[in-house]
This record gives C-alpha cells, structure tokens and sequence, in this order.
C-alpha cells in the first residue's frame, strides 16, 4: 500500500479535545501532493496519527456553513426533491 502524504497547511480551529489528548480540528490539509481542503478529524498532539475524518472541498464548506446559519441551500446544478432523500 502507498503511503499516505499530507501537509497541513492552514490551522484554523481545534473544535475539542479528548482525554488522551488527541484534538478535535478543523484544518486546510493537502492530500497526496493535491490542493488543499477543508478537513474535520481528531489528530494525536504531535500530529503524526490522525483518526477518521471528513474533507470538504470549498463548495461543500461554504454548503456546511450556510446549513450551520440555518439557511436554505440548493447545491449548484442540482435539483433536490426532499422526499428522493429521505
């Protein structure tokens, strides 16, 4: 298996910690050489483990902001019937 590259480059919030020190954070991080995106995971203090997580392209995290403000969001292109979803 190919190793994993990452960098972070942009630290923009530590949203918890848990008992074994590991944080809760909200980075700009580039995977593997490529651009960087948003991302939510949990990382040891020294940042060398990471556990699952979640990234975000800048669309996806404008669309997460604009639901945590509680507005109505429509993705671009797409025509969403809620009922489909549910």
């Amino acid at each position: 298996m190919a190793e994993l590259k990452y960098e972070i480059t942009e630290h923009i919030a530590v949203l918890g910690e848990s008992s074994r020190g590991w944080t809760k954070e909200l980075n700009k991080v580039s995977w593997n050489d490529y651009p960087p995106k948003y991302d939510i995971r949990e990382w040891s203090p020294d940042h060398q483990r990471m556990g699952k997580g979640i990234t975000l392209s800048e669309e996806e995290f404008d669309a997460l902001r604009r639901v945590i403000l509680g507005e109505d969001i429509t993705p671009d292109g797409f025509d969403i019937d809620e009922n489909e979803i549910l």
